[in-house]
């Protein structure tokens, strides 16, 4: 049990700004490779943060406002982790022709036109995907119990799911070494029970939204999620033979904006 806690703390520490005991730093190299089955955990915590500040911005200020801040919310949490990823990969992919530039390009930790333009979109979708969805489950009251706990768990699943698809590349490509890297570690594929662990994690809060919504339906998000994996999967390893932990972050926030385009598109049709 002391493992586990030690194993979450890591995962904590690495993919959050959350504080954590000193002596989790200290041994993080050992413990980032098997504390990867509980990067979808981190998704419930960073899901369940910014579903409160959507929950109480959105009373006093209205929908739209609370929407922007709870992206405010998941990002001060993550300290941009998954963000800065894409937007290397935007830089990397657009400005780079061979292997080495593209790898040159992402490991630089300037932002260029590529990236800005990328990160501009990416929000702008999100906002408006998660808006969108937002406005259809819930209207702004401290009252409505079976609304608040949707929009809970409608965060926390994708924000744990989107989580999964980037796990999901851990374990099917290979990662390409950059000399100097910080996140070898803990992209190491590690043992298959990481990857198992991470996906009951992952189903479990899904699992809760289709039955709190009896919309059985909403659990076929995970097939748009993991076809959209297994193209960027398929588009990195075309590229640079593999994977790196910018493409790890890239993968998540695209698979987030699918999810919530996902939900959209379910509600259309029911």
């Amino acid at each position: 049990m002391k493992r586990q806690l030690h194993l979450m703390l890591s995962a904590l520490s690495f993919y959050t700004r959350c504080p954590v005991p000193q002596g989790i730093h200290d041994h993080n190299a050992r413990l980032l490779p098997d504390a990867i089955r509980y990067l979808p955990v981190v998704g419930w915590i960073s899901g369940a943060i910014s579903a409160m500040v959507y929950l109480a911005a959105a009373c006093l200020f209205g929908s739209a406002i609370g929407t922007i801040m709870a992206l405010i919310g998941g990002i001060l949490f993550t300290g941009a982790f998954h963000e800065d990823g894409f937007a290397d990969v935007c830089d990397g992919f657009g400005g780079g022709y061979t292997k080495e530039r593209i790898l040159e390009i992402m490991k630089d930790s300037h932002l260029g036109t590529y990236g800005v333009m990328g990160l501009l979109l990416l929000l702008g979708l999100k906002f408006a995907a998660l808006q969108q969805v937002l406005e259809r489950i819930y209207k702004p009251s401290f009252l409505n119990w079976a609304a608040i706990s949707t929009v809970l768990l409608l965060f926390i699943v994708a924000h744990s799911l989107s989580r999964f698809a980037a796990v999901t590349l851990v374990f099917s490509h290979n990662y390409v070494r950059v000399t100097g890297s910080k996140v070898s570690s803990a992209v190491e594929k590690g043992r298959v029970k990481n990857l198992l662990l991470a996906a009951l994690f992952t189903l479990l809060p899904l699992a809760l939204l289709v039955l709190q919504t009896d919309t059985p339906l909403f659990s076929t998000i995970i097939i748009p999620v993991f076809l959209v994996a297994l193209v960027a999967g398929s588009y990195f390893k075309k590229h640079i033979d593999g994977y790196t932990g910018d493409c790890l972050g890239a993968m998540q926030q695209i698979a987030e904006v699918i999810i919530y385009l996902s939900f959209i598109a379910i509600w259309t049709f029911i």
